[in-house]
């Protein structure tokens, strides 16, 4: 019995082909155009850098009891955007103190007056995805701070090694344009179980810890931020709210703040905010 295919069945055929290794290439990169945004998320399973089209960010003056942090995350981003020298910061803490919105918040102070800085937010389980994603950057005329939220590192967990080589260790090492500014609850992005462990089973204990905590030396700036009195919390409940122009009694929205404070559990930056949505909801006013 013999085979044969016509014409219009091979087209077809081939057509089908065709389709198919499309879905299997990847998309081709943005190129050097990024359009007119400053801020954008790093899509590491498609190799994109997709547009924020507004950074929700907060006032810089908004920011209350941090003030010495502020001061120098701000001048260390504006040598950046100026094309001085500048080295990479982690900021580490108490929760809710305005770790990563003091990182929005310089951003967008000195955006307006710098047009090439540029904010790209990396998640941290992308962070394998570092080194294309600096190739990518360096050929781009822009500066890039690269911004990862809340980073940190478990048990079994060796992606660390990568990012060490990515700020100072690599050959190549990180290219001029870029920054790479890190938020964290611990001060060495791993917990402390997992140091000690590493010092109860490892030939050279000091060694082995040295291994694990050698990764936030790679941050020039490690900048602190710590759990607020009563009196700053309620100095960042006012800030609000005269920024927002809710009109309440002070002495009422101070106990109302403290009240609130209570039932947390806690006195902090994201507290005070989230009182504040509360009142605002009270009063009938849009934020």
């Amino acid at each position: 019995m013999t085979n044969f295919m016509t014409d219009s069945t091979i087209e077809s055929l081939l057509r089908r082909m065709a389709e198919g290794l499309e879905r299997l290439t990847p998309p081709p990169p943005d190129g050097d155009d990024l359009g007119q945004a400053n801020a954008f998320v790093w899509r590491a399973e498609s190799g994109r850098l997709e547009p924020v089209a507004s950074v929700n960010a907060v006032d810089l003056g908004l920011l209350k009891g941090i003030d010495r942090v502020r001061d120098i995350l701000l001048e260390n981003s504006r040598r950046f955007a100026d094309g001085l020298p500048a080295n990479n910061a982690l900021l580490w803490g108490a929760r809710g103190m305005g770790k990563s919105s003091l990182v929005k918040a310089v951003h967008a102070e000195l955006a307006p007056h710098h047009e090439t800085l540029t904010l790209v937010e990396i998640h941290r389980e992308d962070t394998p995805s570092l080194p294309p994603l600096l190739m990518r950057l360096a050929a781009l005329p822009r500066r890039f701070v690269i911004f990862c939220d809340d980073l940190s590192f478990d048990d079994h967990d060796t992606s660390y090694k990568s990012l060490k080589a990515v700020l100072e260790g690599g050959i190549e090492g990180r290219p001029e344009n870029v920054l790479f500014y890190a938020t964290s609850n611990r001060r060495h992005l791993m917990p402390r179980h997992m140091i000690e462990n590493e010092r109860s089973t490892a030939i050279s204990p000091a060694e082995a810890v040295e291994e694990k905590v050698s990764l936030s030396d790679r941050f020039g700036l490690w900048l602190g931020f710590h759990g607020c009195n009563q009196d700053i919390y309620l100095d960042i409940v006012a800030g609000y709210a005269e920024h927002y122009g809710l009109q309440c009694e002070p002495e009422e929205m101070r106990a109302d703040a403290i009240e609130w404070s209570i039932t947390r559990g806690a006195r902090s930056g994201r507290v005070a905010w989230q009182f504040i949505q509360d009142l605002a909801g009270r009063l009938e006013v849009k934020l």
